[in-house]
């Protein structure tokens, strides 16, 4: 399965998703879903119930229920998800009012992505509303964007380049990290207090602009390059990096500040701080109707 993490939401309530480009389907947590049809406070004994007194269900739950592993608080474990026709299965066991609104929701939520998948720039639509709900401005949402595009075609060039995906992806990753920024992803999510937040969700304009020239310097360096091996497609990415990092430091020289924040969008939006310059993020302005 190439499978896409992804967080859904059901009447301001969380739902963990995963979609599969090669089904082409929605994989929905049973845990969130059951919860949220219950309000109930220990969901797997409720599951454990509930099969129990649906014998049917209980003896096709292995052909319901696909285990996939998803991060936690408490690091990557595995947990049931179901497809759509799985979750409508499960919710016939489940008395709960909010059956057909969930039910409605999980059609909707699968035709939105196969409309996505015919036209691209829905996508781009809904990151744009999603941002906007969450209080970004749209100055910093047009560079988030731009930056999903740089790091796209990055990791199409290591592709290319016979980089595999996962560990080795991470690896140059953290390699342009410490070379612009100083910090690897993981001490770089620590300095701004972040546990499975995306870090660039976290960062500053300033700290985007550096980190999308740092991935687009290494795009180029590796097209001009054309290397062969992981260490190869590491030097490209120090390079990169090192573009990004001259660029830091000459900023850092007439601003007498550091780029590197350890602000993160949590505790900005908690503070509610107005900010005039294209420094940081920037929260919609209160009477900005689109943005509340």
């Amino acid at each position: 399965m190439t499978k896409t993490n992804a967080i859904k939401m059901f009447e301001d309530r969380l739902v963990r998703s995963v979609w599969d480009d090669e089904k082409e389907e929605w994989y929905f947590s049973v845990n969130d879903v059951v919860e949220i049809l219950t309000d109930s406070t220990n969901v797997t004994d409720y599951i454990k119930k509930m099969r129990k007194r649906d014998e049917a269900l209980s003896e096709g739950w292995g052909q319901i229920v696909t285990p996939l592993a998803v991060q936690t608080a408490g690091g990557k474990q595995k947990t049931n998800f179901a497809n759509a026709k799985g979750l409508f299965r499960i919710i016939q066991s489940i008395p709960s009012k909010k059956s057909e609104p969930f039910k409605l929701w999980l059609a909707e939520v699968g035709a939105h992505r196969l409309e996505q998948m015919q036209d691209p720039e829905l996508s781009i639509k809904q990151a744009l509303q999603d941002y906007r709900r969450l209080g970004y401005s749209d100055n910093w949402i047009n560079q988030r964007l731009k930056s999903i595009e740089i790091r796209k075609d990055l990791t199409d060039q290591w592709k290319e380049h016979h980089v595999s995906e996962g560990v080795q992806y991470a690896a140059l990753t953290d390699i342009i990290y410490q070379t612009w920024a100083g910090k690897t992803a993981k001490e770089y999510k620590q300095f701004k207090g972040l546990k499975k937040e995306n870090l660039r969700d976290n960062m500053t304009n300033e700290e985007l602009v550096l980190n999308m020239l740092a991935e687009l310097s290494a795009t180029s360096i590796t097209k001009a390059k054309n290397p062969q091996s992981l260490e190869e497609n590491a030097q490209c990415a120090h390079e990169g990096g090192t573009v990004a990092a001259v660029a830091r430091k000459e900023l850092e020289s007439k601003t007498g500040r550091s780029v590197v924040s350890p602000l993160n969008a949590r505790e900005f939006f908690t503070r509610q701080i107005e900010q005039n310059d294209n420094n940081g993020f920037a929260l919609p302005l209160e009477n900005d109707e689109e943005n509340k």
